[in-house]
């Protein structure tokens, strides 16, 4: 009928057909899927057989052992991820559990991989008998006590530094426990996250060779991997191996960068908090084409009702407690209360491990410990302070220039995701032509792991500046030592602390590989804790290494406390954006 109405409904039910996007990405996934299938298939082969496998150096064999570390590698990120939300929400949210979380999580950071893997792998050996899965999970472990410390430390200052205008906004819509985290404490935490769980990666990269070829007492166990495989090129000598690994790990990074973080760096952008848009979005093909498909809708749409349960579970319980807040309670009876149980804790576990060396090796350990100690923790300072110098000026630039980077971002995300480890060969080949003492060079070796961690922190805190203080800067023409002083080195400080304790962190742990060396014939051993540590564990040196590890973890958990604890008091005091 002519000049008849048409009803807005019509055209609703038609149920919407698959377009050709929605067809590749579902064969992707499928495709994925059954690669993780086969390949977890794979972990659960005989434990005999990790104990006699013999690595192949054939260049054919690299993509299945990087298929295998990759799976290791996400696994530990996502079990990284979960640990995260849970660690330091509670951090944030809980004064009381404030004064044990975190001096505990300086201690964890503190704890080298090596020393994890000395004390956990007997237990995953016996929680999964005569079957490789053990070793697996001693390995996925190891993997996560490098990645999981940084990315706490990033959601907890977020968390502590939130506006105080958004806590009120969420009390005054009555938010329950679940929709404050979900929809204020994550989205405010994503930028800093995101850029730290992409150098958490690449800290779990660094020590792949060291969680595939385990050395514990006698007993050696070999798991198929990129990074036993360049342990077994690094063993022969050959440096013709070490860089073919080298080759097939870059393809590796760049192509996890490329369909896995830069979407990640770009989808989160939306999280940003400010007034005015900035002239140039990170941009991500990938992002873009799953944005044209209707499968990812598909796939989150069973687990909607996840979101509803939780809601409705928390609801009675109200709003968690603001950090900004928190302060403010005095409960006087509790706190003692909580004090007692605290410290009774702590001195029973004290008894109990002077009862252990009493009966073992005895105290000398610690004082041989503590002098080793000092060395290390002269290259931790020399590698925090260097760092700093060089890519706080160079971070600052790449995150406030988003023209830079637009270009620098990849190069970046590259570097910091590739195993330095790999580089270890061709470093100590010079400095045996150099004649160069571990000493010094173990300073290099230790930066190639730590220094990333100021650098993702830096971008991250200077791209997190408002727009809006930006262009007034440039409008008025603010000179550059100005603006450095007056925006940018107080809208970066609360990263870089995130950056130089994490940056601390990641260096004494470093220190258990960089400090003793080897390359075919050649062993290089420096004067250091970490030396010690490495040493005592292959040769099942249990309270040696555990003499070691506690005095690791005094030499952090004093300098936090003298340093940095003050420093992210002042950040979320003054520098709080």
């Amino acid at each position: 009928m002519a000049g008849a109405r048409s009803f807005p409904t019509r055209g609703v039910l038609n149920r919407p057909r698959f377009s050709p996007v929605d067809v590749i990405v579902f064969v992707v996934i499928v495709l994925l899927l059954f690669g993780v299938l086969r390949l977890a298939h794979a972990m659960n082969a005989s434990t005999a057989t990790a104990r006699v496998t013999v690595i192949s150096t054939r260049p054919s064999e690299l993509p299945y052992y990087a298929a295998r570390s990759l799976l290791r590698m996400f696994i530990a990120f996502f079990l990284s991820i979960a640990f995260t939300f849970v660690y330091a929400t509670a951090a944030a949210r809980s004064r009381r559990a404030r004064l044990v979380l975190i001096p505990l999580l300086d201690i964890l950071q503190s704890v080298p991989v090596l020393g994890f893997l000395a004390i956990t792998i007997t237990f995953f050996i016996a929680l999964f008998p005569g079957s490789v899965l053990g070793l697996e999970c001693a390995s996925i472990f190891a993997i996560f006590t490098s990645q999981a410390w940084n990315m706490t430390f990033s959601m907890y200052h977020s968390l502590i530094t939130e506006p105080t205008e958004l806590d009120e906004a969420a009390r005054m819509f009555r938010l329950t426990k679940w929709e404050r985290f979900w929809r204020l404490d994550v989205p405010g935490s994503m930028i800093g996250l995101v850029w730290n769980g992409m150098m958490s990666f690449g800290g779990g990269w660094f020590f792949l060779a060291a969680s595939e070829a385990i050395s514990v007492g006698n007993t050696k166990y070999t798991l198929p991997g990129i990074g036993s495989y360049v342990q077994a090129a690094v063993d022969k000598g050959d440096l013709a191996e070490v860089g073919a690994a080298i080759a097939v790990m870059v393809i590796m990074v760049v192509g996890v960068n490329v369909l896995f973080w830069r979407p990640l760096v770009a989808y989160a952008e939306k999280f940003r908090v400010e007034t005015s848009e900035a002239a140039e979005q990170p941009k991500s093909y990938v992002l873009n084409f799953l944005r044209q498909s209707r499968v990812p809708g598909y796939i989150s749409r069973p687990l909607r009702p996840v979101g509803r349960d939780l809601d409705r579970a928390t609801r009675p319980f109200g709003l968690a407690e603001s950090p900004l807040r928190t302060f403010g309670y005095k409960r006087r009876s509790g706190d003692v209360a909580f004090t007692v149980v605290t410290g009774a804790v702590i001195l029973w576990g004290i008894y109990r491990a002077a009862v252990y060396f009493d009966h073992t090796a005895g105290f000398s350990p610690f004082i041989r410990c503590l002098g080793l100690g000092f060395l290390t923790f002269a290259r931790v300072a020399v590698v925090v302070v260097a760092s700093t110098l060089i890519w706080v000026p160079v971070g600052a630039k790449i995150g406030m220039s988003p023209r830079l980077s637009r270009y620098a971002q990849p190069v970046v995300q590259v570097l910091a995701s590739f195993p330095a480890i790999l580089l270890f060969p061709f470093a100590i080949v010079i400095f045996l032509a150099l004649g160069i003492s571990l000493n010094f060079g173990g300073i290099l070796l230790m930066a190639l792991g730590a220094q990333w961690y100021i650098l993702f922190n830096v971008i991250a805190g200077a791209s997190a500046i408002p727009t809006d203080l930006r262009e007034l800067m440039d409008q008025f023409r603010v000179p550059w030592r100005q603006k450095w002083r007056q925006l940018i080195l107080p809208g970066i400080f609360p990263y870089y602390v995130t950056g130089g304790i994490t940056a601390a962190g990641g260096a004494w742990n470093a220190s258990i590989v960089a400090e003793i060396a080897t390359y075919g014939t050649h062993h290089l051993t420096a004067s250091g804790l970490g030396a010690y540590i490495a040493q005592a564990t292959v040769k099942g040196d249990f309270p040696g290494v555990l003499a070691g590890i506690v005095v690791m973890s005094f030499y952090v958990v004093v300098v936090n406390r003298l340093l940095w604890r003050p420093l992210y008091h002042l950040a979320e005091t003054k520098y709080s954006l």
